[in-house]
């Protein structure tokens, strides 16, 4: 191996990128990876077959001849062997920071707890609205290094924490901490460390975008560059909120009337919230209203995120499978909650992630009219939750239809918002909602 190595820890799509580029760099690398076979292997061997690779428990000897570790956000950075070539002095990175180094257009960076890919998704629909030649991706999609292209005039990036870690020298033009709710407790000791990680988006920003609603996503006083703030409620100076016309609620700026929010083509107040924070990005990149305005009236919503995929007998059917932690499934039950005709028949459960169900507790009393439980956390949501609302146990997604369709009622909206992982049950959460989609679309 040569003097100057990097070596690539988890082989997953990031890392391939990673990999891809530091062929084109030349620079020499190495690829190792806990599990003893991953699912990448053998396409990777074959791409690059003079790269050595160690796969199973990660290995100081291996590791030791590194100048540099570029670790991809599956592995922890508090892994006892990364952690002993942090103490040796070895730069830790990850993909971003490579990208960070050598980005040659203006990023707009967006992270937070949920929204993350919607927000992503319209401010990179609103930049190409307008004209730019704006590519989007990061912990979404595409991973940031292949999007690298000379003639870029925007790069949108969704970032999360784990990314974040491993980041140090991105300064974008906007950033933005869309809110922070619990997640990932398996992977911090605490909610502030959690915290911490996405704040560290604004580190070298020029504008900082932050919701209003939520104080966790504010830098603080200590923050150098503009604020701009986004709000459910009726916005102030420098903000974009909601404002009430003569009983017509709009997206607004300061006090002036933007579009109505009977026009967003997706429901729900956490949709809304979406759209401000993606028009104080914009707006904040330079983009005029009118073409990010277009948008927001254009866009359906993104697979598997509160998705309607079925009217069914006076029923409608959500998909948002893309619920993996207790905040997103708050917003989508406190989001439809309220605007649909009838209650919510939920479907959840899943791998809980050690987090705190019991934030859920309010709404589900609230909007829910019978609770259908499925995989490993079902116990626990149902001894937090019996005494509130009717509770079935599911085996399986078609098992979980068929209860939920016995118990809703016309006016209804059945829900698939887990607050968990899917891999006890499913590869991902876009397979479990595929699964979801299939069986509703079957129902006779």
């Amino acid at each position: 191996m040569s003097q100057d190595l990097h070596v690539i820890v988890g082989l997953g799509v990031s890392a391939v990128s990673c990999a891809r580029y530091l062929t084109e760099q030349n620079i020499p690398f190495a690829v190792a990876d806990t599990r003893p076979n991953p699912p990448l292997l053998a396409q990777f061997k074959q791409t690059y077959p003079n790269v050595p690779t160690m796969t199973g428990s990660l290995d100081d000897s291996f590791l030791n001849k590194a100048t540099r570790l570029v670790v991809s956000p599956g592995v922890s950075i508090k892994e006892p062997a990364i952690a002993r070539q942090h103490e040796r002095g070895i730069d830790i990175i990850g993909d971003i920071e490579l990208f960070a180094k050598v980005a040659n257009a203006p990023i707009i960076a967006i992270t937070g707890t949920n929204a993350k890919s919607t927000v992503t998704t319209l401010v990179g629909k609103m930049a190409q609205k307008a004209g730019l030649k704006a590519y989007m991706g990061g912990n979404l999609g595409t991973p940031a290094l292949d999007l690298l292209n000379h003639n870029a005039q925007a790069y949108i990036l969704e970032l999360s924490s784990f990314q974040l870690e491993t980041t140090r020298s991105l300064a974008p033009k906007v950033a933005t901490v869309l809110n922070v709710t619990p997640d990932h407790m398996d992977r911090y000791d605490t909610i502030e460390d959690y915290r911490r990680a996405k704040q560290s988006i604004y580190a070298h920003c020029e504008i900082a975008v932050c919701n209003r609603d939520d104080s966790a996503t504010d830098p603080g006083p200590d923050f150098k560059g503009k604020k701009l703030y986004f709000t459910l409620k009726t916005p102030g100076t420098d903000e974009f909120g909601l404002l009430d016309k003569n009983g017509e609620i709009y997206l607004a700026f300061q006090d002036k009337a933007l579009m109505p929010v009977r026009e967003l083509p997706v429901l729900g107040r956490h949709y809304q919230a979406n759209a401000l924070a993606a028009l104080a990005l914009g707006y904040g990149f330079g983009l005029k209203i009118a073409p990010m305005i277009e948008t927001l009236i254009e866009f359906t919503g993104l697979a598997h995120r509160c998705q309607l995929i079925k009217e069914h007998k006076g029923i409608n059917w959500y998909n948002d499978s893309k619920g993996t932690n207790v905040g997103a499934t708050l917003a989508a039950i406190e989001g439809l909650g309220p605007v649909i005709p009838g209650k919510l028949v939920l479907i959840a459960g899943g791998v809980g992630k050690n987090a705190d169900f019991s934030l859920l507790v309010p709404p589900i009393a609230k909007y829910v009219r019978e609770l259908v439980l499925i995989g490993e956390a079902a116990p626990i949501l149902a001894k937090l939750l019996q005494d509130r609302v009717p509770i079935h146990f599911a085996d399986s997604m078609a098992d979980a239809v068929k209860l939920a369709n016995q118990s809703a009622l016309p006016g209804d909206s059945v829900l698939l918002s887990p607050a968990c992982a899917s891999y006890d049950m499913f590869n991902n959460f876009e397979h479990r909602g595929t699964v979801f989609t299939e069986v509703v679309q079957g129902m006779k």
